[in-house]
């Protein structure tokens, strides 16, 4: 049957437990702490043998010497074995290990036996290596050992009986007895020894499957975008998330683990809240104010729920949730903003029949009129007809990507022939020649992106360009080179005047434009389809080599996802190792 902790956690066996094999228990520092104290028996029991042996050969109650060189050569070998051998589990069967532990400890106390005689009896110590074999290895082992023991014991009691006369079944009662008693102890010291190993696995497998979902709670809950606080009876904050100090807004609250609510004076109501929670024994849902002391107040929606005292002398912990307003209403904002542009490309869809009849009308009356002020009025109707067309293509445009946001792009393009061509094109057609220049690295550069959507994106970038840039030559620069990360780069920079920091927060909105006569739907569909290949593209102010000295300018450029990038390509500044292919320098 599984134990109930693993069928409970996330975290079971065939997760805690990869790599180890079912039935194997594995226990290094239990071994390590069960071998380091038989180890040290051993010796003990060695020293005290030496001893008593020099101690009777001292006191001339035996003669004999090899006693006590036998018990000093087995202390010798207990110490040595101790101090430099290394913890481990005994094997399955008779080896190495075992003969120079358990083998050598049952030889020496038989040896012990057969040679001191009826004097003293050395039975009681075979429980030692018995002992040792049941608990570091296995149930075989530990039963052979019993029946080594035993059949060395019974050895001695044949050889007694040999040299004596009387009954000769009465030195095999002794060895008989103590031999049961071996196997009795070989069996359950095993199965005890195999119990409390199961639950040491067991528990360490439940400490580990906790602390794993300790790591896995406090990962979630710092990464929520709401706040979470633990607060008790006394106000004190014993945790709390990185949302909820960036609601609470001051440096107490951000650098302290436990701060009090009580300690400034704009949480006076959040601790208001906390207080009413803990009185009432229940829970509160309210919408206070954070007074952020020099930069207004946040409004926050609060939950709190008490948490059930462990027992009777135990204090409830207040848990307390805070959701920011402002994400609430930009969330909000964001939901009818994507409701306005499904909205919108429907009434686009429908605007289209009866504008392209709008033009065709106008364009057909026109060739009817000579007067100069009806054509001029004519004129107006197809300049503003061309807007409109422009408006209702790039609301389409936005439908168009996000209908198709889920498609993995695989199309791929030579990024720099692509440049050069969309430019040059371009150029001619805006009259920009002596504008533009472009600058691309000398190696190919593959790229996976769609060869339309990235003529789309150059040509927006370009038209902003141009509309904020001066008439000098190099006013408009575009340029490719493989960043320090081995990224794709594609710049587009010009030396217009900085822009407002208004107007740059909200730059890849849909919607928002700093001109009157623009939809604001250029750059947010760039944003939109580089997103769409894997790509971004930024804003920045930079410096550039133009007209022969350095300048500043506004410059938005795009990171692409490279099919590959060759290792002979290094890393290129906007400065150099560029092949200039715009314009062309006469010879």
């Amino acid at each position: 049957m599984s134990n109930e902790s693993d069928t409970l956690s996330w975290f079971g066996p065939s997760v805690l437990d990869a790599g180890t094999e079912q039935g194997e228990v594995v226990r290094p520092q239990e071994l390590t702490r069960l071998w380091r104290g038989f180890m040290t028996a051993r010796a003990t029991f060695g020293l005290v043998l030496l001893l008593l042996q020099v101690t009777i050969h001292i006191l001339g109650h035996s003669q004999d010497i090899s006693l006590v060189l036998l018990c000093g050569g087995y202390f010798a070998s207990a110490l040595a074995v101790r101090l430099l051998g290394r913890p481990r589990s005994l094997g399955p069967s008779f080896d190495l290990q075992w003969v120079w532990t358990i083998g050598v400890d049952v030889l020496v106390f038989a040896a012990l036996q057969f040679l001191q005689g009826s004097s003293i009896n050395y039975t009681p110590l075979f429980a030692l290596p018995v002992l040792q074999a049941s608990v570091l290895g296995s149930l075989t082992l530990a039963l052979g050992t019993a029946a080594g023991a035993t059949l060395l014991m019974l050895g001695n009691a044949a050889w007694l009986s040999w040299q004596t006369t009387g009954d000769a079944a009465a030195p095999f009662l002794q060895p008989a007895l103590t031999g049961a008693g071996c196997f009795v102890i070989a069996y359950l010291a095993h199965q005890l020894a195999m119990r409390l190993a199961n639950e040491e696995q067991r528990t360490r497998r439940s400490q580990l499957a906790a602390r794993v979902q300790r790591q896995v709670n406090e990962l979630v809950i710092d990464a929520l975008t709401d706040g979470v606080m633990v607060v008790d009876v006394r106000g004190t904050v014993r945790a709390a998330n990185p949302a909820a100090r960036q609601l609470l807004g001051t440096e107490r609250a951000i650098r302290n683990n436990f701060f009090e609510l009580d300690a400034e004076p704009g949480w006076q109501a959040l601790a208001e809240v906390v207080w009413q929670s803990h009185a009432a024994n229940q829970e509160q849902q309210t919408d206070i104010n954070i007074n952020h002391l020099g930069q207004g107040n946040c409004r926050v929606r609060v939950r709190t729920r008490i948490t059930a005292s462990q027992n009777s002398g135990g204090e409830s912990l207040c848990v307390v949730f805070m959701q920011d307003q402002r994400e609430v209403e930009a969330r909000m904002r964001t939901e009818k903003l994507a409701s306005m542009g499904r909205m919108s490309a429907a009434v686009a869809h429908e605007i289209r029949n009866p504008l392209s009849a709008i033009v065709q009308a106008n364009a057909l009356l026109e060739e009817d009129l000579n007067e100069p002020h009806l054509k001029q009025l004519t004129g107006i109707v197809k300049q503003n007809a061309k807007r409109l067309e422009r408006i209702v293509e790039d609301i389409l445009n936005i439908s168009r990507v996000q209908s198709r946001e889920d498609a993995a792009p695989t199309q791929t393009l030579e990024l720099n022939a692509t440049v050069k061509q969309v430019c040059q094109d371009w150029a001619r057609q805006t009259d920009s020649l002596r504008q533009l220049r472009i600058q691309l690295t000398p190696a190919p550069l593959n790229v996976y992106f769609e060869p339309e959507h990235m003529r789309r994106i150059l040509v927006n970038l370009l038209d902003n360009a141009r509309r904020y840039a001066s008439e000098h030559p190099d006013a408009i620069q575009v340029s490719t080179r493989v960043s320090a990360d081995r990224q794709i780069q594609l710049e587009i920079w010009s030396d217009g005047a900085p822009m407002e920091p208004s107007v740059q927060r909200h730059l890849f909105e849909p919607f928002f434009s700093s001109e009157s006569r623009s939809s604001g739907l250029g750059l947010y569909i760039c944003r939109e389809l580089c997103e769409r290949h894997g790509a971004t593209i930024a804003y920045q102010r930079s410096l550039r080599k133009a007209r022969g000295s350095k300048m500043e300018g506004n410059e938005f450029f795009l990171s692409l996802r490279p099919t590959h990038i060759d290792a002979r390509i290094s890393s290129t500044s906007p400065d150099h190792g560029f092949v200039s292919t715009w314009p062309q320098t006469p010879p």
